[in-house]
């Protein structure tokens, strides 16, 4: 008996379904499909993200083959928030801001490398609908050792309504956001992101030169065992941030402490680890730094964003993270975020504190 090829094929994929080829969906296909979930979607946030995309495979390019070309070492000068700045850190920022100005979707960028933010004055961006925020290369300080570093992005409809962009685009609150997600340049190439309605992962096939779809509707566990932070600042932490930390080293059978501490040094690794195993990563205020490190705007935004779509939790310690009203383009925060039960256990900590020190005040104001 002959069969029809597509006969064959049915006949055989019944027989062992393993067979059956399990088909590649890439990000530009993953966009378009959710665009139709929105009726009255008009494409430009699509087309920022797919821009993005693009921009992220020429940095993975060049970050591949950084040790081979000039573009390893730092440029001798500082960014507008005193960090020294890689050579490959101006590539980056480069690269994403030239997508992001032809693309006609975008009105302005503001970006860490930058003191102040670009408007896209041209005829078909000045007055598109979104800004973009930008750390074009999380974790720079890792450049020279071959360590995961990271593009981190953060996207905003604008508040402003024709011309050129303002301030005002870009100082909005965390929960205004649109749209979040960073690029990890490590063993392999991933791209997550999260529009609102949960988190996708995609790992970039260098074969196909696509960033495919390999991480669908990423949950964050609820708890964890790996707490992460720069524990050489230990001394020059808050009291409760101290207490914390002694807490997770401690152990004790029935919360399956004491727990791992894990520290990449960059926050695109640190949270896509967690993200996928569940932990906590903390930066928090220290002496030297008392209004904590990292950017609102640029780290703090996007990836709390990122991490409350996972079912996660972002806190300074004693609000949450998305509802702080920024009033500059650099400033910084405190921050814990990852699984939502370590996020939780921190504040308490940071609460308890606060009522051991209104007491002696609360009494002082009795007796006289």
């Amino acid at each position: 008996m002959r069969f029809q090829p597509g006969v064959a094929f049915i006949f055989l994929t019944k027989l062992n379904p393993m067979k059956a080829t399990k088909k590649v969906i890439t990000l530009d296909e993953f966009i378009f499909q959710k665009e139709k979930d929105f009726p009255f979607a008009t494409g430009e946030l699509s087309g920022l993200l797919r821009d993005i995309g693009f921009a992220a495979k020429i940095v993975n390019r060049e970050v591949n083959k950084a040790g081979l070309v000039d573009i390893l070492g730092t440029t001798g000068a500082n960014n507008v928030t005193g960090d020294e700045v890689k050579k490959l850190d101006i590539f980056a920022n480069e690269q994403f801001i030239s997508a992001l100005q032809v693309s006609g979707e975008c009105c302005g960028v503001a970006s860490e490398e930058m003191d102040d933010y670009l408007p896209i004055n041209t005829e078909a961006s000045k007055n598109a609908k979104y800004v973009v925020t930008l750390d074009p290369l999380d974790g720079s300080s890792n450049i020279d050792v071959n360590v995961a570093i990271g593009t981190i992005f953060s996207i905003y409809r604008r508040q402003s309504f024709f011309g050129p962009c303002t301030m005002e685009d870009f100082l909005q609150r965390g929960s205004r956001q649109v749209a979040a997600g960073y690029i990890i340049y490590g063993s392999s190439t991933m791209m997550v992101y999260t529009t609102g309605n949960g988190v996708s992962g995609f790992t970039l096939d260098p074969s196909i030169g696509e960033f495919c779809l390999s991480h669908a509707d990423i949950k964050m566990p609820e708890g964890g065992k790996i707490y992460s932070v720069n524990q050489g600042n230990f001394l020059k932490f808050e009291q409760p941030v101290k207490e914390y930390i002694t807490y997770c080293q401690s152990e004790d059978k029935a919360s399956n402490r004491p727990y791992s501490l894990r520290y990449i040094g960059s926050l695109v690794g640190d949270i896509h680890r967690n993200l996928l195993y569940g932990g906590i990563f903390m930066y928090p205020s220290t002496r030297s730094a008392m209004k904590g490190k990292l950017r609102l705007l640029y780290e703090c935004f996007p990836m709390a964003f990122i991490v409350e779509q996972a079912g996660g939790k972002a806190s300074d310690g004693h609000r949450r993270i998305l509802d702080i009203e920024p009033n500059e383009l650099h400033q910084r925060s405190p921050i814990y975020m990852g699984s939502k039960t370590m996020v939780e256990k921190v504040e308490e900590y940071m609460k308890q504190a606060r009522i051991t020190e209104s007491i002696p005040a609360a009494s002082a104001t009795v007796t006289a």
